[in-house]
């Protein structure tokens, strides 16, 4: 027995010990011991013998069903004297003879069963029950059928409550306890749910199939709030990171009940477990952490797919296009389906027909007429690994054998060409197991047209068995092809393109009924409606939740790697080719920067000075390490000279601050942006004033310098470009600045970053505002976006993919932004807020206001480490190339060197 002999939304509500008597009183009586089990359709006996078959009644064919001590004489359902309960019907199924899974067999004509049960003193109630559910099976309408059976199980759950003695520990304390569902595919089983201070537990009203489901609430890893039959009323949780399938996942008979469980579990974990959104997901995902399998996983999961819902099964893309080669070629783009179209649209001559169809279509418009993921194309691909499903599914039988899951090639081909097939793929494609591929159960799923047996699926010439093709196509998955274009899919079947007018653009529309918020099933008066409506949407299969509504970024491939990781000397990514002894060198500086990260908490104050007579607000270092700069808001640029540790040089431009400097390639000159609106140039060499660049009509805040090219950001609202001719600025010329472009903004500028290309300009004002510039001409400047990020910017920085940015404000939270899309990747919230940090993009060393030195990671959103450092906030870091000493600068006046000790 299993629950999936019950009918689609059929409660199994108790069982008896009995004997199944057949021919009673004549020569050949014989007798069955089994369990009699009371389903809200259909009454099922499971005999001990399995050699016997299960027999099914339908409550709607029976004829009569008597026990003996009844007086009634007219009532078709009056009781005789048999000694049992005598069930008349006209049909009946018999199920699983001799334990093999095969189809139901169907007895028709009347037919009497007898039941003997154990305890006869039941007799009564059983029979009661039967009545009842009888009188619900008769009803003609469904709504009124499922309305009559839905108040039978609640008078039974309200009767009950969880047995408190299965507490694994008698000093648990109780929560909550609810009514709820046990879901799992096909099928629900209802019981009462118990949150203790360690436990969640489920008690099926059965005790089917054990008395109670225990989960630790310390073993819980995920945990999802689900849409299950179009309703807010779902849980699933996980005690486990990547797996697919969960440990439980619940049905709620109210959403505050479900919220309240939710909340519980939630708080229990979230001092251990940080909650993923899809865009945490997918900075992971473009650098590289999880493959394009996790990935896609966490987003099903995200959208409410789940394994336990076959009208919500994760969905996953057809990504070969080959199955007839010998050998599967990974480098050749003719070998993969074109995943920016979904696979209605990959057949030109076929999407022309539904276009026109589409196009005469009264609204609403839809341009499939099936959905590309069902229960039924689910259990196409699994049925020789879950052949009771598909039972379940179609009423006791299988497919027609020419339409079964016989061939990988004949299946491709019949999503490309049949007129409503457009059916993706499911998960266990891309896993190890292959036994769906594979009729190991030697089940007799019938005969093709030509004669021949359904067997084992038929494999492309190019895989050698099925493991060979799940390896193979695992490959597929994660190859450079389908990296550089799951984003396109990815917009198709959660982002952009799932809805609106991107959808009709990429011919990506389906019935309006399987979209999220299609219908709404509490607008439905009447229950006959809404349940013919919901079991239809059922069957028809459901769009995933919309999870991006804005293109999604692609992943970064890079092709070679990046000699640095830091801000200010970083080397952009170039697929010019590198000498033997370049890589190796590069190879070594990659490994010893990730190897400084890896231990960034090892990070020790080495020394401290106190050279400023205010807080300091920049630092530059030469490239060989010796001399350090500083300014500060006393008016004064530094020299520290690190081997004598003292003060060589104390210069002053004007008596306002200096907000920041820089040392131009050479080691020759300091830069240095002052609140008197001025850019000063300082020559290390001959010691004095070089020039003056008079730009900007109020505080200049922030500088930087590539390519020959000065960059300055203000509180008169711009930031300038200027050009400075090479070798010029060591002449006494005031006229060698030109201006290239200037950016104009709302606001005063705080910070301004370039990433390693020099292609983009970031610019971040008081008011939280941050734009993204294009750079890439001299002339022409185009402002690419506009972000909100927090209340004033502090500071920013560029990641060395040119691509994100991080940000941190008054709001005390860091942002992960992509400057090509616009969109917020993730965000970590701080306590205070951080004025100046370094990252590697997935872990940062921070400033904070209070003077600690805070080590984050990035992905899980957390603090790791904290070491104390400045007695005031930390205003300013500098970071060596190799990522293994720093500098900091603090509003105590002070500069500290760290360094990294293994």
């Amino acid at each position: 027995f299993s629950l999936l002999l019950l009918n689609l939304e059929e409660y199994y509500f108790e069982q008896h010990t009995a004997n199944h008597i057949i021919n009673k009183g004549c020569r050949d009586e014989r007798k069955f011991r089994g369990s009699l089990k009371i389903c809200s359709k259909s009454i099922i006996f499971e005999p001990d013998d399995n050699i016997q078959p299960i027999i099914k009644i339908p409550l709607r064919d029976c004829v009569s069903i008597k026990a003996p001590e009844d007086n009634e004489t007219n009532n078709p359902f009056t009781r005789d004297t048999s000694g049992g309960i005598s069930v008349v019907c006209n049909q009946g199924f018999l199920i699983k003879e001799r334990n093999i899974i095969a189809p139901y067999k169907t007895v028709r004509g009347r037919t009497e069963h007898l039941f003997q049960l154990d305890v006869p003193g039941k007799l009564g109630d059983v029979v009661q029950t039967l009545h009842q559910l009888y009188r619900a099976s008769c009803l003609d309408k469904m709504g009124d059928q499922a309305a009559m059976i839905t108040a039978i199980l609640q008078s039974r759950l309200a009767r009950t409550s969880f047995d408190k003695n299965r507490f694994q520990s008698i000093s648990e304390t109780l929560h909550m306890e609810c009514k709820a569902e046990m879901v799992t595919p096909l099928v629900t089983n209802p019981g009462h749910v118990c949150v203790t201070d360690a436990n969640l537990y489920f008690q099926p009203l059965n005790g089917y199939p054990k008395p109670v489901v225990q989960i630790t609430l310390q073993n819980v890893r995920r945990i999802y709030k689900r849409r299950h039959g179009l309703m807010p009323l779902g849980l699933e949780v996980f005690c486990t990171e990547n797996d697919l399938c969960s440990d439980i996942y619940l049905k709620f008979y109210n959403y505050q009940d479900r919220d309240e469980l939710y909340f519980l579990i939630a708080t229990y974990i979230e001092n251990h477990i940080t909650e993923h959104t899809a865009e945490s997901y997918m900075l992971q995902w473009q650098r590289g952490h999880i493959s394009n399998y996790q990935y896609l996983l966490h987003l099903n999961n995200l959208a409410d797919r789940s394994c336990n819902d076959l009208s919500q099964y994760p969905v996953f893309p057809w990504i070969i296009a080959d199955y007839s080669s010998s050998v599967l070629d990974l480098t050749k783009p003719e070998t993969f389906r074109d995943l920016s179209k979904p696979i209605g649209a990959l057949n030109k001559e076929r999407l022309d027909r539904l276009l026109t169809r589409y196009q005469e279509m009264p609204e609403p418009k839809f341009m499939y007429g099936s959905h590309y993921s069902s229960p039924g194309y689910v259990l196409f691909y699994l049925v020789r690994v879950a052949p009771e499903y598909m039972l379940c599914l179609q009423n006791g039988k299988f497919d027609h054998a020419d339409r079964m899951f016989n061939s990988l090639a004949e299946t491709w081909k019949n999503c490309l060409d049949g007129a409503t097939d457009f059916k993706e793929l499911i998960p266990e494609f891309y896993e190890n197991d292959s036994s769906f591929l594979v009729n190991s159960l030697k089940l007799d799923l019938g005969k093709r047209q030509g004669g021949k047996m359904v067997e084992d699926v038929e494999l492309p010439p190019w895989a050698s068995g099925p493991d060979d093709f799940l390896q193979k196509s695992q490959e597929a998955l994660e190859s450079q092809y389908v990296s550089e274009h799951l984003h396109e899919w990815i917009d198709i079947i959660f982002g952009y393109k799932q809805k609106g007018r991107e959808a009709v653009t990429a011919h990506n529309v389906f019935h309006p009924l399987t979209y999220e918020g299609g219908v709404d099933l509490n607008s439905i008066m009447d229950p006959n409606e809404k349940v013919a409506l919901l079991t239809q949407i059922l069957e028809f299969g459901q769009t995933p939740k919309q999870l991006f509504t804005i293109p999604h970024p692609r992943r970064i491939i890079p092709k070679l790697k990046s000699l640095s990781r830091t801000s200010s000397h970083s080397v952009s990514i170039t697929e010019s080719p590198v000498s033997p002894n370049e890589e190796s060198f590069e190879d070594l500086t990659e490994e010893s920067i990730t190897l400084a990260w890896n231990n960034i908490a090892k990070l020790k104050l080495d020394e401290r000075y106190k050279i400023h007579k205010e807080a300091i607000t920049g630092i530059a270092v030469t490239c060989n390490g010796s001399s350090v700069f500083t300014t500060s808001h006393d008016s004064t640029l530094k020299m520290f000279s690190k081997e004598s540790k003292t003060i060589q040089r104390s210069v002053s431009f004007s008596n306002m601050a200096l907000s920041s400097c820089l040392i131009l390639p050479g080691d020759n000159t300091v830069i240095s942006s002052s609140w008197d609106n001025h850019i000063y140039f300082y020559s290390i060499a001959f010691g004095r004033q070089q020039d003056i660049l008079m730009g900007h009509d109020d505080a200049v805040s922030k500088i930087c310098w590539r390519d020959g090219r000065l960059y300055s950001a203000s509180w008169d609202s711009t930031v300038k470009v200027w050009h400075c001719a090479p070798g010029e600025t060591l002449s006494n010329k005031k006229h060698h600045f030109e201006l290239l472009a200037e950016l104009e903004h709302d606001v005063s500028v705080n910070t301004i970053d370039l990433n390693a290309a020099n292609t983009v300009l970031a610019s971040g004002t008081k008011e939280g505002t941050i734009s993204v510039w294009d750079v890439t001409t001299a002339t022409v400047t185009e402002c690419l976006n506009m972000l909100f990020c927090c209340f004033f910017v502090c500071f920013f920085s560029f990641f060395t993919d040119s691509r994100h940015l991080l940000s941190a404000g008054e709001d005390c939270c860091f942002k992960v932004i992509d400057v090509q899309t616009g969109m917020l990747i993730s965000s970590v919230m701080a306590d205070e807020p951080q004025r100046c940090f370094k990252w590697d993009g997935n872990t940062i060393l921070s400033g904070g206001q209070s003077g600690e030195l805070l080590i984050w990671d990035l992905l899980g959103g957390k603090v790791i480490e904290r070491i104390k450092g400045h007695t005031g906030a930390v205003m300013s870091m500098w970071m060596s190339e190799q990522c293994n000493s720093v500098i900091t600068g603090g509003e105590d006046k002070q500069i500290m060197f760290w360094k990294l000790q293994y």
